[in-house]
């Protein structure tokens, strides 16, 4: 009778009702929909902003639970700077308003914090923030947080070539070195295992310059739910679509191999 075996390709996850300690994947969330959220409801953009920091709270206690070891959310990216000028300001608030609440619990229940992205253009007090953090949980591996702010891909790729171009320039490194595997290690994600899935919610589909290197073999789910309603339920159902697919990473057949058993 014949059985199914993996490659090591595989890295599969337990199902979405796993322990935490089962947890494997690398999800990423573009957090969209807080604007269209607060229109629809009468209510100011800045409102639907503090609303996306209540339905991030609830993703990052669900996301163990579900499979999810790794989560990398899109909180501010480069381009974000030409909303109008309160708008920007409420968003260059929000993780103070998340840290302030959430910091002392991430820190206890074995959360760790990284911040992607550039840090300069940001206020002091917000870098000082991010920066403490990150520090306060760097000791911690139950689960990872991963805040993509003032990010953007094609700014980061950027980044990466000109910091290796200093080092090929100051002597540090031969040229003939930098492959698929060093360029990889210059982004300010470096360190992170492979991206398993990207979810989008709020019924848009274009990745807005989020992980584009990153993304090479990572699925893409698209939901039509506003960020500040995103729940439990709506992660678990992006994951269970994850996991119903057949993922080749370039190859012509299946990963899964029947062999004589």
């Amino acid at each position: 009778m014949a059985a199914r075996s993996r490659t090591s390709r595989d890295r599969s996850a337990p199902a979405p009702d796993s322990a935490a300690g089962d947890a494997s994947l690398h999800v990423a969330l573009v957090m969209d929909g807080n604007g269209r959220w607060a229109q629809k409801r009468g209510l100011p953009r800045t409102l639907g902003h503090r609303a996306g920091v209540e339905a991030l709270r609830r993703t990052v206690t669900a996301a163990p639970k579900l499979g999810v070891r790794w989560l990398t959310v899109f909180g501010f990216s480069t381009e974000n700077w030409s909303r109008p000028a309160a708008e920007v300001q409420e968003l260059m608030a929000l993780p103070k308003r998340y840290f302030d609440s959430d910091l002392k619990r991430l820190e206890r229940e074995g959360v760790r914090v990284r911040a992607l992205g550039r840090r300069e253009g940001l206020s002091p007090d917000l870098v000082a923030l991010l920066e403490e953090a990150e520090r306060r949980t760097a000791d911690n591996d139950r689960f990872f947080l991963q805040i993509a702010f003032n990010y953007g891909g094609q700014a980061d790729i950027a980044d990466a070539a000109r910091r290796l171009a200093e080092a090929v320039a100051e002597g540090r490194l031969d040229p003939a070195s930098i492959d698929e595997t060093a360029f990889a290690g210059a982004l300010s994600t470096a360190g992170l295992p492979p991206l398993d899935l990207i979810v989008r919610p709020s019924g848009e589909q274009r990745l807005s310059n989020f992980l584009l290197w990153e993304a090479a073999y990572a699925e893409l789910v698209f939901q039509d739910i506003l960020w500040p309603d995103y729940d439990e339920a709506s992660l678990a159902a992006a994951i269970t679509a994850f996991r119903a697919r057949d993922r080749r990473f370039g190859g012509a057949v299946s990963d899964d191999v029947l062999v004589a058993g």
